[in-house]
């Protein structure tokens, strides 16, 4: 009998492990950065809370993976779900970051415009979005990713559109600069945030219509929409903040 393996190869030799997809899904709500968590319904570390993710199905790739389980932790169907910003963030291969057996964990970053309260899936108990300087230990490495998934967003803000993506299809500018405070933790200069956005070409495009009321007794702002640009030229730097603690390494890989 030939052998069925070319070259030999034996799929046995290898102690087998599972492969998983965990999100950091980041929404702006009253002007505070959340993320969305999940109580665990089962062991291990059954009642705690955890980001939402999932095992990868036999014919699923892990992007595909990803979307699911943001649909079904979210309550939105493919095609919305399709239209936020969705990047892989890091792999995460501890060998014992899972007291199961061996998990090696794709985790990926999301952000979404304010939504209704979510929907606890698959074996959640339940889903809530968190302040994300409140939500205290989390189960397996999530606070790691999370730490990660941070990092990533706020740096992301300075030399890429991806602000726009906190943001409803119409918003005004004062609704922009809010997404970098939060994430930042700054306070920006109004003025100069509106001249830095307004001169950064294909960043925001002016919208027809009546201006929007934002509240106070300003008057009504008007409205944009998010350019065709993807990075910005010049990069839109965040100040420095003088409390800021030096960054610690992370064991995560860079996919």
């Amino acid at each position: 009998m030939s052998d069925p393996t070319p070259g030999g190869y034996d799929p046995y030799a290898y102690a087998p492990f599972a492969v998983t997809v965990d999100l950091a899904v980041f929404t702006v709500r009253e002007a505070r950065l959340h993320v969305l968590l999940v109580e665990r319904g089962q062991e291990p570390f059954q009642g705690r809370w955890a980001l939402p993710g999932g095992f990868l199905l036999p014919r699923e790739s892990a992007e595909d993976a990803a979307r699911r389980e943001l649909a079904e932790e979210t309550g939105l169907g493919p095609d919305s779900v399709g239209a936020f910003h969705l990047e892989q963030l890091r792999t995460y291969t501890a060998p014992d970051r899972d007291p199961r057996m061996r998990v090696v964990s794709v985790a990926y970053a999301a952000l979404l415009p304010d939504l209704p309260e979510p929907r606890g899936g698959g074996d959640a108990a339940s889903a809530r979005w968190w302040d994300a300087d409140t939500t205290g230990p989390l189960a397996f490495d999530h606070d790691r990713i999370l730490a990660d998934a941070r990092d990533r967003i706020g740096a992301k803000l300075e030399y890429t559109c991806l602000a726009t993506a906190f943001c409803p299809p119409e918003f005004t500018l004062g609704e922009l600069q809010q997404v970098y405070e939060t994430v930042w933790g700054v306070e920006l200069d109004r003025p100069n945030f509106r001249r830095k956005v307004l001169n950064a070409p294909g960043f925001v495009q002016a919208v027809d219509g009546p201006p929007r009321r934002t509240g106070g007794r300003g008057k009504p702002a008007a409205l944009h929409r998010a350019g065709d640009a993807t990075t910005l030229h010049p990069p839109l730097l965040r100040p420095q903040r003088t409390d800021a603690a030096p960054s610690s390494g992370t064991e995560g890989h860079d996919r």
